[in-house]
């Protein structure tokens, strides 16, 4: 699909930042491509982008008006779509990742059509799979792992293709959700394939590659997250990694929407992916650990990586705080 730039970002009322997790990605790989964002009231999720009117920002440049908001179980609330609506009669496009189809709320899909404007489903995959094989297939390919949903695993894989880049290494980020879909254009959302096929997706979209070329693909969810952890297993059959790294969220005290699931320890959590991967990729190993320590100070957060250095002997880093060049030093 061809989405119209630059964008609106709709923030519309999220609870807290996390909740904009969409919205943030974008502004913060492709922030050229944003214009603004647009909050309704009670919106507790803030970009450091101007705030404007669908109106405001067709003047400055925008095309289309995306969805930048992952709520539970990916719902069109009744109250956004007099927003979306009015974005449409403004003259933007819409694009959003959610699980519910923006196409299948009748007043947008009536008004789109009577205007000509476009609405972009990315979460809705525009091709079919084939069930997994588990062949062994030439390159090279690194998974993102997690104790939990939301905590860093796309900001990795991309922080990691950057660095990679830089040095001149073969490396292709491959978006598995709807935001990194929306920041490079490429993509299957895993979560919306239907649940035979998921592997075999993840096989299409990482395929035979040149010996020395590196996928680096997009975790999601958590094995033990047991909302999430059907397609964290698909991800980690059909990857068939070489190498994986574990993302985890220090501050949490448990799985993100589940307060009677505690998060599992490292040790645990990397166990269980190292077995499940193993089935496709007997020599799977982790190579690094990238944690989220945006909660914490910066000297909090040295103390974080190093104990967790010290525990699992990996490279220990932040995607953002730290970058990811040892991790990088660890594949070299």
């Amino acid at each position: 699909m061809s989405i119209r730039l630059p964008y609106l970002l709709f923030l519309g009322d999220a609870p807290d930042p996390l909740a904009a997790k969409v919205a943030f990605g974008i502004r913060d790989w492709r922030p050229e491509n944003c214009v603004g964002q647009l909050r309704m009231a009670g919106c507790q999720a803030d970009l450091g982008l101007t705030d404007m009117s669908p109106e405001r920002a067709i003047a400055a440049g925008a095309r289309t008006l995306v969805v930048g908001v992952a709520n539970r179980g990916g719902v069109i609330p009744e109250t956004w779509v007099s927003e979306l609506q009015a974005g449409l009669e403004a003259g933007l496009d819409l694009a959003a990742g959610l699980h519910n189809r923006l196409a299948d709320v009748p007043v947008l899909a009536d008004t789109a059509a009577r205007l000509g404007r476009e609405i972009h489903d990315v979460r809705q995959p525009e091709r079919t799979y084939d069930v997994a094989d588990g062949v062994p297939r030439s390159g090279k390919r690194l998974l993102t792992v997690g104790t939990d949903c939301s905590c860093g695993k796309m900001y990795t894989a991309l922080a990691l293709e950057k660095a990679m880049r830089a040095r001149g290494m073969d490396a292709d980020f491959r978006a598995t959700g709807q935001t990194g879909i929306l920041i490079t254009g490429d993509g299957v959302s895993i979560d919306a394939v239907v649940a035979d096929f998921i592997s075999g997706a993840v096989e299409a979209h990482a395929p035979a590659n040149d010996p020395e070329h590196w996928d680096l693909v997009e975790g999601q969810g958590s094995l033990f997250h047991v909302s999430f952890a059907g397609v964290s297993t698909g991800l980690l059959h059909g990857a068939q990694a070489d190498v994986l790294v574990l993302c985890h969220e220090p501050t949490r005290t448990h799985m993100r929407g589940l307060q009677h699931y505690p998060l599992p320890d490292l040790e645990t959590c990397m166990a269980a992916n190292l077995s499940v991967a193993r089935l496709t990729n007997p020599e799977a190993r982790f190579v690094g650990v990238s944690i989220n320590t945006s909660k914490l100070s910066e000297q909090a957060a040295a103390d974080c990586l190093g104990e967790i250095e010290s525990r699992t002997g990996l490279p220990t880093v932040d995607a953002v705080r730290t970058g990811v060049e040892r991790i990088v030093d660890a594949l070299v």
